[in-house]
């Protein structure tokens, strides 16, 4: 018998998808908001390119990622509690893999590259931003990246445990 997580309503199995989903829906949200004007958090986040908003930075950087997030989000979705079998369930959990993996590098990589000063500073890049950089963007990538990685983890096991749908003769 399985247990349930306390006050979740979700199985095991499906919760690390669930919260994934939810980080990438809420990533999304934030760059939607920023891409209809929204600045708070923004001038920390991209420096100047958050005063300047050239098109390409609008279109690409704050629409695109958001559009990126909600497929993300339905990825996640899928990992969660999705029905699929054979080599859709594969892509999926392969996917999820490979977001981990993403969402882990960037923000494992660049907090390494912070803290150990690698780099010569950039001037434009500011002491604020570095400091919002280390304590809230990069530990959010890499909440989004374990929180990916545990829903593919759980989604095989989800997959495994599920008695295959009975045939029709």
């Amino acid at each position: 018998m399985r247990r349930e997580p306390e006050g979740t309503g979700a199985q095991p199995s499906t919760l690390w998808g669930r919260i994934a989903c939810l980080w990438a829906a809420a990533f999304a949200g934030l760059h939607f908001y920023w891409a209809v004007g929204g600045d708070v958090g923004l001038s920390i986040s991209a420096g100047p390119l958050a005063t300047e908003r050239p098109l390409w930075f609008v279109v690409a950087g704050l629409w695109g990622v958001g559009a990126l997030c909600l497929l993300g989000a339905l990825l996640a979705w899928l990992l969660a509690g999705s029905r699929l079998r054979g080599v859709p369930a594969l892509l999926a959990r392969w996917l999820g893999w490979g977001v981990s993996a993403l969402l882990l590098a960037r923000g494992i990589g660049i907090e390494v590259l912070l803290l150990t000063s690698t780099t010569p500073p950039d001037a434009s890049v500011s002491a604020g931003q570095r400091a919002w950089t280390l304590a809230l963007w990069n530990p959010w990538f890499i909440a989004g990246g374990l929180a990916f990685g545990l829903a593919a983890l759980r989604s095989r096991r989800h997959t495994a445990a599920a008695p295959s749908p009975p045939s029709r003769r």
